[in-house]
């Protein structure tokens, strides 16, 4: 038996028990009609489960805010139960701890895939998508469920303290193009996702590079996380004409620290995750951004990260301009089959 199908019967015994415990001899009372409840009601709960009986009023966000703190852990409800919506007088099971944080069940475990796109618009190149097909992306997930997650998420996780959605996706943009700003922060605004812009710092302000002013405001939406993506793009694993092992380190070292100091600088907003140019790292590039406390970094070797994928080696699935929605569909690898390691 699966361990959420355990604790949903755990959680049925419960119900049964407590009503069992509470009924009384019958006797004769005249039991006047009941007037519709305004309330939910608590049935019985301990240190890491609580039954409730929603009210008509409440929703999965209210239940939310009221035992776990935060609306946004509507998922936690969901997901436990398997439903999408609380239903009036339906006991449901609010967990109050994490029961399964590295997200692994008896036949398959969860990876999460984190999507890279780089520009938007009509430019004739398979790395720029259309705004009409990054809205149906954006469309399809919020119509099948999806989560959409920031990246920093992902640590609570990858250390297996957090549990995340069953359906998690990420979204990323990488180089700083100023079509991130024009097409695609007006749909992250209208479905209220997050995503995280990947910016190489000599690129800003530059030709089609995204201006101090629109990285600014892209950070005031709130749903926008800006981070760094080396200094000048080059190539972090292939040395220079002329670059000996000492100058290769000090350049290395500029590339990890340069966008980082500039970007906190200048957006007041810590810089902890990075993506490589080219999604390419060996062991010289990851001392340098371990030697400047990144957190997270991403590749472009594609597929789901389940909990115990290397912070900074984290894969990460390309998303073209050529692709229909069902190619979409298939490139999100929520989870894989097997015993993990």
């Amino acid at each position: 038996m699966r361990f959420g199908r355990f604790l949903r019967f755990i959680a049925v015994v419960w119900v049964a028990l407590l009503a069992a415990c509470s009924s009384s001899p019958p006797r004769r009372v005249d039991v006047p009609v009941e007037p519709e409840r305004s309330a939910g009601m608590v049935i019985g709960r301990s240190d890491r489960l609580l039954i409730y009986r929603p009210s008509r009023d409440d929703t999965l966000r209210s239940i939310a805010a009221q035992f776990l703190g935060d609306e946004e852990r509507d998922w936690v409800i969901a997901d436990f139960n398997h439903i999408k919506g609380a239903v009036p007088d339906q006991p449901l099971v609010v967990p109050l701890k994490p029961l399964n944080p590295i997200g692994v069940q008896d036949d398959r475990y969860q990876t999460v895939p984190i999507l890279c796109y780089h520009r938007f618009g009509g430019a004739s190149s398979k790395m720029s998508v259309s705004p009409g097909n990054f809205a149906a992306q954006l469309d399809w997930l919020a119509r099948n469920d999806y989560r959409v997650i920031r990246l920093s998420q992902l640590i609570g996780f990858l250390q297996g303290r957090e549990p995340l959605p069953k359906r998690s996706v990420v979204i990323t943009m990488d180089d700083g193009y100023s079509s991130v700003y024009r097409y695609a922060l007006p749909q992250l605004r209208k479905y209220g996702f997050p995503a995280t812009v990947f910016v190489y710092s000599d690129f800003i302000g530059a030709g089609d590079g995204l201006s101090w002013t629109q990285l600014t405001e892209l950070k005031a939406s709130g749903l926008v996380d800006i981070q760094a993506h080396s200094k000048t793009h080059r190539n972090l694993i292939e040395r220079l004409p002329g670059e000996t092992d000492d100058s290769y380190r000090q350049n290395l070292d500029i590339e990890a620290r340069a966008p980082q100091e500039l970007l906190e600088r200048r957006l007041a907003s810590p810089v902890r995750q990075y993506a490589y140019p080219f999604g390419d790292a060996n062991e010289a590039v990851l001392g340098a951004l371990a030697r400047q406390q990144y957190e997270l970094a991403v590749t472009v070797t594609p597929g789901g990260n389940p909990f115990f994928s290397m912070p900074l080696m984290l894969r990460r699935t390309m998303i073209f301009g050529d692709i229909d929605i069902d190619t979409f569909k298939a490139k999100l690898q929520i989870s894989r089959g097997g015993v993990a390691p």
